[in-house]
């Protein structure tokens, strides 16, 4: 699949617009290092905020305190989430048992 001409114009709001996701995740990563925000609030906030949604599910767990990629790659095993799947495409069992281990 090719890539669509930009306009320099087009290119610079594509930029800017992946800028301001990533800077959206890694505020949200680093509360949850901190436990500002537990697991729960984010998978809620999900649900309207497109750079939450667009997260990686393996990355959300890597950011959690105690809980590093040989962990993160046990518990979705143990769960039944793809190591590909986005927070956005988790289904409700999966949501449910993520906040009864986490919060």
């Amino acid at each position: 699949m090719a890539l669509p001409d930009l306009t320099p114009e087009q290119r610079a709001q594509a930029l800017e617009k992946a800028t301001q996701a990533r800077r959206r995740r890694a505020e949200v990563k680093a509360q949850l290092k901190s436990r500002a925000t537990a697991l729960s609030e984010v998978l809620k906030l999900a649900e309207t905020d497109e750079a939450l949604a667009k997260m990686k599910v393996v990355t959300l767990l890597e950011s959690l305190p105690r809980v590093g990629a040989n962990t993160a790659a046990a518990l979705m095993e143990e769960i039944g989430i793809a190591t590909s799947r986005r927070v956005r495409g988790l289904g409700p069992v999966q949501r449910e048992e993520l906040v009864r281990r986490f919060g």
